[in-house]
């Protein structure tokens, strides 16, 4: 597996962290300083953004886990990849989406890109 499909995998579980000092320092260590994100609902930059972006979305889906829906595909410093938001006890996701992320010369995420397949539906 490449370093930038365990970034990835990394990124993943920042999604899913619960704890708010943690949360900071996985932010820290998977993403850039200037790192920007963007979905059709959001456009940030920086740690904190994410990092607040990430607080917030956990509050809203308490009990929810994200999962990686398949294989990581990266080239040069680039990966696509797409994630399920599946609640807890359940095999059918309530959300799904496609991000393409790119990384700095440290593999650090520098650029996040985000599509939402299926949007969050009624668990």
């Amino acid at each position: 597996m490449s370093d930038l499909a365990n970034t990835i995998k990394r990124y993943i579980d920042m999604w899913n962290e619960t704890d708010a000092t943690r949360l900071a320092e996985e932010v820290r260590s998977t993403c850039a300083e200037n790192v920007i994100y963007t979905d059709p609902k959001d456009h940030l930059t920086g740690h904190e953004a994410v990092n607040a972006l990430i607080r917030s979305a956990r509050e809203q889906l308490t009990g929810m886990t994200f999962a990686l829906a398949g294989p990581v595909d990266t080239h040069h410093n680039i990966a696509r990849f797409t994630w399920h938001l599946v609640p807890a006890g359940a095999t059918e996701p309530v959300a799904t989406g496609f991000q393409v992320v790119t990384a700095d010369d440290d593999g650090r995420l520098s650029g996040v890109y985000g599509f939402l397949d299926q949007k969050l539906t009624a668990s």
